[in-house]
């Protein structure tokens, strides 16, 4: 139902520019992902900011974070996406449904804010933004 490929929309010269990609016509609401995750409390997240998983992890309630395992860490974000994703704390899973009918061969892009809806700017931005400023002064 779903494959990793070559994304246009990540930078062609980047290390990984990958996304997820559908293999079949998926309809608007369908489940098309399961994606069982590993938490960890927050306190812990120094450590992983230190690696490259930095910028592949998640919130996970309040006080945890999450690795994200199955293609979770794959897909890529837009401020229009055509999936979003719910998180099943008695599980342990993410479970990834399409917000809109997704043809084969389309990317499958969500909202990194985690609320299909939410324009903020994110995080990595704002880290950036924050950065310039800074050296501005």
């Amino acid at each position: 139902m779903i494959e990793v490929k070559t994304s246009q929309l990540t930078d062609e010269t980047a290390e990984f520019n990958r996304g997820v990609f559908a293999t079949e016509d998926i309809k608007k609401g369908q489940l098309f992902h399961v994606a069982p995750v590993i938490p960890y409390p927050n306190i812990e997240h120094v450590l992983i900011e230190e690696t490259v998983l930095s910028d592949y992890v998640y919130e996970y309630g309040k006080n945890h974070s999450a690795v994200v395992l199955g293609y979770g860490m794959l897909f890529n974000h837009s401020y229009e996406p055509n999936a979003t994703y719910d998180i099943d704390f008695t599980t342990h899973t993410f479970k990834y449904y399409a917000y809109k009918d997704i043809k084969a061969g389309e990317e499958i892009l969500i909202n990194y804010n985690g609320d299909v809806d939410d324009k903020d700017p994110l995080w990595f931005l704002k880290d950036e933004n924050d950065k310039s400023k800074a050296k501005r002064k």
